[in-house]
């Protein structure tokens, strides 16, 4: 073995570690949303979060994606502490799939078929169609199944560079002896923490570990201890970006850590006290990568086992440890570690989006209540939510603008483009709000009141304005085209009611029934609903858009008043909506 066989080594290492980052950036973008709905589904059922644990890391290929993304979720307050454990705990099993594909690589056999079950024979051909794929698909999620398939066939084939790379290594006695210093269960232990610290990829490590099982020189005795050690250096990644988070996101590294450590010092004393009480003929066998795999999953498996049991334990292992706790904010907002799951942080932010509605809705109902009731504690509740949604637009709108900029799939930027067009229009909502605020202020102040039929006509207004807020945020809610469609007949039904009590105002002002100071404050009201009006049109056109980004808004609106559905539906709300007789 000479220089070159190092350098092949490190550039096998380096073609796995991108293949397997491409394949699994790949998965998490085609899965998007679906991985963080599955995660809401979580209960205090542990076994449940074992098996979305497993199935999701097995879904994007890594666990420390996976862990990573838990740290992320508990900083923004989306998931408490304790329904992480058993999805850390499935993690762990999940990791073992790759470890199990790698192990393909010994078959040996002279038939077709079997050999074709080996990675590399069939890895060209996979890449192959990944390329066409890639190449002359026009739709995103064929893409990125291509970017799955090259990424897959770039693994395997650095697992092939570093399988030749090792092997001379059979033929070398001093290989033979450095290996006897692994006989050491605690050096091998250490060795596997270490080196999967530092390339922070299980799978990379196991591969190698599996590479130079290949050579003949590895035995269980030897493997084992090495791959519970690996165990141990992939919480490294957790570690890393525990960094500046909140303590009750600190426990979700420690819980990682804890799992890993326990599991690691029981295996090795029921493993090595066994192996005292009945000496194991197997210690010493060479291990294949097979082998290894089985030995992985094994280790894994029972760990979860043993500990599944005592998963409050460990949260309160993790309470001791990481003491304290943080003052209480506000409200929690998105943790950018979320960023590297895209399809996670997308459907978190259309949570944080819903919520910013809601608070932009009621803010607006409590400033349409301030008219029939003045409430100072109503008004400083206004001016505080009006604060809120400021910082909802500031930090959406920033967050959102990452997210764009971390590879997403055409379906979650049409859905980032919805949020960004919503975000502006509740605050725009809000602001609204506050000038009502601020008209509900100047009467109740002044000792202000509009005449009876000026009165009722704006009851009649208030009420189709309540009810086109309620249709434009219930569509926006559960993003729904058919409940979107309701909204503009209001928005134009509404438009109609403004210029009619528009004209009877000048009426009014004309015979002397109404003062030019009420006229002012009725005229500020007027606009600020029909603004209101607007953006709800805005958010529902937003709604429509995201499903069809072929749609010019314009061209819509026209469309649409053409049709028949639109017309009766208009003329059923003007039927609905109309103002009391003078």
């Amino acid at each position: 073995m000479d220089i070159f066989s190092v350098f092949t080594l490190c550039g096998g290492l380096a073609f796995f570690l991108y293949g397997m980052t491409t394949m699994s950036k790949s998965l998490e973008k085609m899965a998007g949303g679906k991985l963080e709905r599955v995660l809401k589904r979580m209960t205090s059922n542990p076994f449940k979060s074992l098996l979305l644990g497993a199935g999701i890391t097995i879904a994007i290929q890594s666990s420390s994606a996976m862990t990573v993304m838990l740290v992320g979720l508990v900083n923004s307050g989306v998931m408490e502490l304790g329904q992480t454990i058993g999805v850390i705990m499935g993690s762990n099993i999940g990791t073992t799939l790759t470890a199990w594909i790698l192990s393909l690589t010994g078959i040996e056999s002279e038939s077709v078929f079997v050999n074709l079950l080996k990675p590399e024979n069939f890895s060209p051909v996979i890449a192959l169609v990944g390329i066409i794929l890639i190449m002359a698909s026009k739709k995103q999620r064929r893409r990125d199944i291509g970017r799955i398939l090259v990424g897959f066939a770039i693994l395997m084939y650095g697992m092939e560079l570093m399988k030749d790379a090792v092997s001379p290594l059979a033929d070398m006695p001093e290989f033979s002896s450095l290996l006897t210093a692994f006989n050491n269960p605690l050096l091998g232990v250490l060795v596997g923490a270490v080196f999967t610290g530092v390339i922070q990829s299980s799978a990379a490590s196991v591969g190698i570990l599996q590479a130079l099982a290949l050579t003949g020189s590895i035995s269980y005795g030897m493997a084992i201890p090495i791959i519970m050690g690996q165990n141990i250096g992939t919480c490294v990644t957790a570690l890393l970006s525990s960094i500046g988070v909140n303590r009750n996101a600190k426990r979700v590294s420690v819980i990682h850590i804890s799992f890993n450590i326990i599991g690691t010092v029981v295996g090795l004393i029921l493993f090595y006290g066994g192996n005292a009480l009945f000496h194991f003929a197997f210690m010493n066998a060479a291990v294949g990568a097979v082998g290894i795999a089985f030995c992985h999953t094994v280790f894994n498996v029972f760990t979860t086992l043993l500990l599944l049991p005592f998963s409050r334990q460990l949260e309160k292992l993790a309470r001791r440890l990481v003491r304290n706790e943080d003052k209480a904010e506000q409200f929690a907002f998105l943790d950018p570690r979320l960023l590297r799951t895209p399809g996670v942080a997308i459907s978190e932010c259309v949570s944080m989006t819903n919520a910013m509605g809601a608070l932009a809705h009621q803010n607006l109902l409590y400033a349409i209540a301030q008219f029939s009731s003045y409430s100072e504690a109503r008004e400083a509740e206004i001016l505080a939510n009006e604060d809120k949604l400021d910082i909802y637009e500031d930090r959406l709108g920033s967050y959102l603008v990452q997210i764009s900029q971390h590879g997403v799939s055409m379906d979650d930027i049409r859905t980032v483009s919805r949020l960004l067009h919503a975000i502006s229009d509740f605050e725009r909502i809000g602001d609204h709000a506050l000038n009502l605020q601020e008209s509900a202020q100047e009467l109740h102040e002044k000792d202000l009141r509009f005449s009876e039929s000026a009165r009722g006509e704006l009851q009649v207004l208030l009420t189709a304005l309540e009810d086109i807020m309620d249709r434009a945020f219930s569509c926006f809610d559960t993003a729904s085209v058919e409940k979107a469609r309701e909204v503009e007949p209001l928005e134009e039904t509404i438009d109609r009611l403004i210029e009619e009590i528009r004209m009877r105002h000048i009426r009014r002002l004309q015979s002397g029934d109404c003062t030019m100071q009420l006229g002012f404050i009725l005229n500020d009201l007027l606009t600020n609903f029909e603004r209101v009006s607007d953006h709800c049109s805005n958010i529902a056109l937003s709604v429509i858009e995201e499903k069809d980004s072929s749609v010019d808004r314009h061209a819509y609106l026209n469309d649409l008043k053409d049709e028949g559905s639109f017309t009766s539906s208009l003329n059923q709300a003007i039927q609905t909506y109309r103002l009391p007789q003078n």
